[in-house]
């Protein structure tokens, strides 16, 4: 069967999914990364609706939805509906166990017309074992007997009762009017198809003034082509008065305020008497006495617009999918519209314009500010979370950035980038890196597994030490920076900063035939501070209890770590790794969510007798930029060899008698440099930037991969990767700004890192 037929619905841990099926059906849930359970509940009038589904387990998770006003509260409401009998009898079919492997599969035939609740049991993972199994998503795939039509698409369920629920048919526009403070969601129902929104002050109308969107003025205030949800996420009128604010964004791609589609637009093409945007809303909004135009300047959501380096405006089709969509929060009463875009003679569209559906919901409902991200094509957008930190840093500061799907600091109130700055390199601070990717590597053949994927030697790691490691692709490029924890002889803890880092590791042992190793993500059950600075040690020494058969904590050496209890023998489990990405004596510290408060807590009140504040991301750019620390995007992508990205002390060539992937490649990238890190100090006040080019004359012999203002060493600095040649220290060079030619800052090479070469802070 064609794999456009078949319909995928994920199944979160600790969470159910509800599905129709009628007769003649088929599907199947899977496994997907192995050692999760499945419960399978069918509601049908026949007992028998779906062969092999024999209940013989409490349905542990649907006896434990609440229903309530809030978001998940409403969808748990949703699910208990569904129920004949009393939640606290349910029953289910349970599927799967702590040894099944990656895609395991149950299939299920369907002989009459059902409800299928598939449920995936989540139990906090146990930091304190030496076998961690934290939950994990399951899969259900559906394979219908009769495929339904592309008309009968519907949107997603609601996120909880709307005041308005109106589908907006393909090639036309609807006006609606909202109160302050309530939410509007706009839904793209197939995929792939544009909806152009505008907004006016309501009560300017009321007054014969009117006040919509302004283009200009958002974008000066924002700074960004289309505002995204968080700190800047307001869209203003001419007035520069708000008058909506994004709060969600599955996409992330929209338009930039060009002009709806116009009549004109059509006729210029060839195609006069199209219908078009700009008329629907004309005739849409005259009841409301807004003045018509001959072309809209509106939101355009979901149109995949951009300029190009010609500064060009370009367009393709939109990155939509079939249900994603953008809520919106007014906040003033509006008149509204929204259109179903009916361009068809282009790519705006996917060349075939469908359905648009809007929600109203009301003021009192609470929604996360969130971005949605796929981590692959076929999957659905994951939400920006918080951390379990939140509470205490939101406390702290409104100025948060989104950083690889979690909301994280980026400075802090009462202090400032450079207070943070001085306390980590003076004294001690604490900050949250939550959003961390972890991934538990169990099993028999997980050391193989890393022995083949990383380039350091994981067979010389022993239990209790972290190492640091490249991972790299068949060419020699870093797909990612990481370190690993052994825990014990089949199990690793995997520690990255790209959440696509498991779904490698899954790749890469399929195809070397790894089949007894389980790859379970444990992010969401693994959150973590870092505390750092010379006083990192003196403020935790009294917080952090360690058993007998573990090492103490003032004795923990440098990428070792630790398994205690937090505030005596018997707190929570805490794990300590003496680590951190400041280039100050600093720990790690891992909890499960349930106790980050108190972890916070804890370290917060033993922190101030030495002078411990907070961290946010703007400050550990400068601490790691000093350190000569690298990150993603910046010094290393699947297109630099560790060497180029100065981390070639992770390639142990004469160490490491085993092939890695990537080996090959990087004994020939070795033995025929071409590019190296190096550090620049610049001869100027001013800072150089990320993409900066370096040039020697009128040549660029190289790019500034990072730079910043260095607090102690009072100079700018940067890290620039370039030609080998022009990478001796004393060299120099100039780093250009505005044309690259037109403003040269001369600069003058030198070694990495600036700051404390020896490490003899964090080894102290």
């Amino acid at each position: 069967m064609p794999d456009s037929m078949i319909e995928r619905f994920r199944v979160g841990p600790g969470s159910v999914t509800a599905l129709t099926v009628a007769g003649g059906d088929r599907f199947e849930i899977i496994d997907r990364h192995g050692r999760q359970p499945a419960e399978l509940t069918v509601l049908s009038s026949d007992p028998r609706a779906v062969a092999g589904a024999m209940p013989d387990a409490p349905a542990t998770v649907l006896r434990r939805l609440v229903a309530g006003p809030d978001e998940d509260g409403y969808a748990a409401g949703r699910i208990l509906a569904l129920l004949d009998g009393d939640q606290r009898d349910a029953r289910a079919t349970r599927l799967f166990d702590s040894d099944s492997p990656p895609g395991a599969r149950h299939a299920f035939s369907v002989d009459a017309d059902a409800v299928v609740l598939v449920a995936a049991p989540a139990s906090p993972m146990d930091l304190g074992s030496d076998d961690p199994n934290p939950p994990s998503e399951l899969m259900l795939e559906v394979r219908r007997a009769q495929p339904r039509p592309t008309t009968e698409y519907e949107p997603p369920a609601p996120l909880a009762e709307p005041l308005w629920d109106r589908r907006i048919d393909a090639s036309t526009a609807s006006a609606y009017q909202i109160r302050a403070g309530q939410f509007i969601q706009i839904i793209d129902v197939q995929g792939k198809q544009c909806s152009d929104f505008l907004a006016f002050d309501a009560r300017a109308l009321d007054e014969g003034r009117e006040y919509g969107l302004d283009a200009t003025t958002t974008r000066t205030i924002g700074g960004g082509a289309y505002p995204r949800p968080g700190l800047f996420g307001k869209f203003f009128d001419g007035r520069g008065r708000p008058l909506v604010e994004v709060v969600r964004d599955t996409v992330g791609r929209h338009d930039t305020f060009a002009l709806a589609c116009t009549a004109k637009y059509y006729a210029d093409a060839g195609y006069p008497g199209h219908v078009n945007c700009t008329d629907n809303f004309n005739h849409a909004l005259a009841p409301y006495g807004v003045t018509a135009k001959t072309g809209w300047p509106a939101l355009n959501v979901f149109y995949n617009t951009s300029f190009d380096a010609a500064h060009q405006l370009t367009s393709d089709e939109p990155w939509s999918r079939p249900g994603d969509y953008v809520l919106l929060r007014a906040v003033t009463d509006l008149v509204c519209a929204s259109s179903a875009c009916p361009d068809d003679i282009d790519p705006a569209n996917g060349w075939l314009p469908t359905d648009i559906h809007v929600r109203i919901y009301d003021s009192t409902r609470r929604f996360s500010v969130a971005v949605g991200r796929r981590l692959t094509p076929d999957t659905e957008p994951v939400l920006t979370q918080r951390s379990s930190f939140d509470d205490r840093t939101r406390a702290l500061t409104s100025n948060f950035a989104e950083y690889q799907g979690y909301w994280l600091p980026n400075s802090f109130d009462a202090h400032g980038p450079h207070q943070e700055y001085w306390a980590c390199r003076e004294r001690a601070a604490v900050m949250d890196l939550s959003a961390l990717r972890k991934f538990e590597v169990l099993g028999p053949d997980a050391e193989a597994l890393l022995q083949t994927t990383l380039t350091r030697n994981i067979r010389k790691l022993s239990r209790g030490q972290v190492v640091y490691s490249a991972m790299c692709n068949e060419a020699g490029g870093v797909v990612d920076d990481c370190t690993i924890f052994r825990l014990d002889d089949n199990n690793f803890r995997f520690v990255g900063g790209d959440p696509h880092d498991g779904p490698w590791l899954r790749t890469q042992a399929r195809q070397l035939g790894l089949d007894k190793v389980w790859i379970k993500d444990s992010t969401d059950q693994l959150h973590n501070i870092a505390v750092q600075g010379p006083a990192a040690r003196d403020t935790l020494a009294a917080a952090i209890w360690s058993p007998p058969t573990q090492p103490s904590f003032s004795e923990l050496g440098w990428f070792r770590f630790l398994i205690g209890r937090l505030d005596g023998p018997d707190g929570p489990p805490v794990v300590v790794s003496r680590t951190g990405y400041t280039g100050e004596l600093g720990y790690e510290l891992w909890v499960h969510p349930d106790n980050a408060a108190q972890l916070w807590d804890t370290v917060w009140r033993a922190g101030a007798p030495h002078g411990l504040a907070p961290l946010g991301l703007e400050a550990l750019e400068m601490l790691r930029v000093e350190a000569g620390l690298v990150a993603a995007g910046h010094e290393f992508d699947d297109q630099t060899d560790p060497f180029e990205a100065g981390i070639g002390f992770t390639v142990p060539f004469q160490s490491k008698a085993d092939d890695f992937i990537g080996r090959d490649a990087l004994v020939d990238r070795k033995a025929h440099p071409q590019r190296a890190l190096v550090g620049l100090v610049l001869d100027s006040n001013e800072t150089a930037s990320h993409g900066d080019c370096v040039y020697v004359g009128r040549s660029q012999v190289g790019v500034v991969t990072s730079g910043v203002r260095s607090p102690v060493l009072a100079a700018s600095i940067a890290m620039c990767r370039i030609a080998v040649r022009y990478s001796r220290p004393g060299a120099q060079v100039e780093v250009g700004k505005l044309d690259g030619h037109l403003k040269r800052i001369p600069a003058t090479v030198t070694t990495l890192p600036f700051y404390d070469p020896d490490k003899t802070r964090p080894r102290s």
